[in-house]
């Protein structure tokens, strides 16, 4: 049952309309980007699926908090179940595209993107077993469905579940660009403004926690808050890659210094060049129009990691040896 305090039902519906149409703008602008530039590659499937979930989850959600009142007890029952998977489907598909932004950055058949792909797989896994569990829980104990605005007590062993998933994938998410950037031959700021834009998880981190904690607490109207504002946060999370790339390039190209100072100013997004065949990557650009590349490694085969001067690499050192590659990143 819902309950009276915290955000009214009215409330709730209108942020859950402003951030679904921010999520949903940021993402269009992401596919707009990845599709005008050729580099459409499965991170952009996953986040157009988020996006597609997140928006029925409005339109769900808006159905269960004020039309409910119409529709038999049944319908709005699974109504609620609606608004639970499909919320557990947008944080889900948003964290899978993040992990293939990831994937693209590695050399097929190495180590590093062997690992991204089962983990990809388990967290697929995951968002299954958190499925389940929310249907096991709620038709166990099937109080709730009689109330005249059903809500499923999901009690502490969801919200203890949600926490361990959230927290970890997340920590995995935002760690794993280190492996591979670490040993990339680029200036300490360069780097930290590559792992800044992948470490933006943990704003997904701190509202899924803030999530779980409604939960445990008894749900109510702020749980459902929560949830929508998790939903549309971890989908604008999952395509601040693609557009911090291309505010990032447009402040490149404005701010350029004359050829004889090169500055080099790390991207996540470059002109394509006729001379990659798979431009589906983040890309690290020089000031003087001369793109560090991070090409994408999803179909290729090593490749060497160059600026414009053919003459100047930038490597990788993994463990299976020290490769060059070259690829652009989004």
């Amino acid at each position: 049952m819902m309950s009276s305090s915290g955000p009214t039902l009215t409330q709730i519906e209108v942020a859950g309309i402003v951030l679904t149409i921010v999520a949903v703008i940021v993402t269009s602008f992401r596919l707009y980007l990845r599709a005008r530039e050729k580099r459409l590659w499965i991170d952009d499937a996953w986040a157009a699926l988020g996006m597609i979930f997140n928006f029925i989850l409005l339109i769900v959600d808006c159905l269960y908090l004020q039309d409910y009142e119409r529709y038999p007890q049944g319908t709005r029952v699974a109504l609620y179940y609606m608004v639970a998977q499909f919320f557990y489907a947008v944080v889900w598909s948003s964290r899978i595209s993040i992990l293939f932004t990831i994937v693209r950055l590695t050399i097929p058949g190495t180590l590093i993107r062997k690992v991204l792909m089962y983990a990809a797989i388990i967290f697929g896994t995951i968002w299954a077993l958190l499925f389940s569990q929310l249907c096991w829980i709620c038709e166990t104990e099937s109080g709730w469905k009689t109330q005249p605005h059903p809500q499923c007590d999901l009690g502490r062993s969801v919200a203890i579940t949600q926490m361990i998933t959230d927290v970890l994938s997340d920590f995995f998410l935002i760690f794993a660009p280190f492996f591979f950037i670490y040993n990339v031959r680029l200036s300490r700021a360069q780097k930290v403004r590559v792992l800044s834009v992948f470490s933006t998880s943990a704003i997904t981190t701190a509202v899924s926690l803030t999530h779980a904690y409604y939960i445990f607490s008894g749900g109510g109207t702020k749980e459902v808050m929560a949830a929508m504002v998790e939903a549309s946060v971890s989908l604008i999370v999952a395509n601040l890659s693609v557009v911090v790339a291309f505010i990032f390039r447009l402040k490149a190209e404005e701010d350029s210094p004359a050829p004889s100072t090169p500055t080099p100013i790390v991207t996540f997004g470059s002109q394509p060049r006729k001379r990659v065949r798979d431009p589906l990557a983040t890309t690290f650009t020089g000031a003087e129009s001369t793109p560090i590349v991070l090409e994408d490694f999803s179909e290729s085969h090593p490749r060497s990691l160059k600026t414009g001067d053919d003459d100047d690499d930038i490597s990788f050192n993994n463990r299976e040896g020290k490769q060059t590659i070259s690829n652009q990143l989004c």
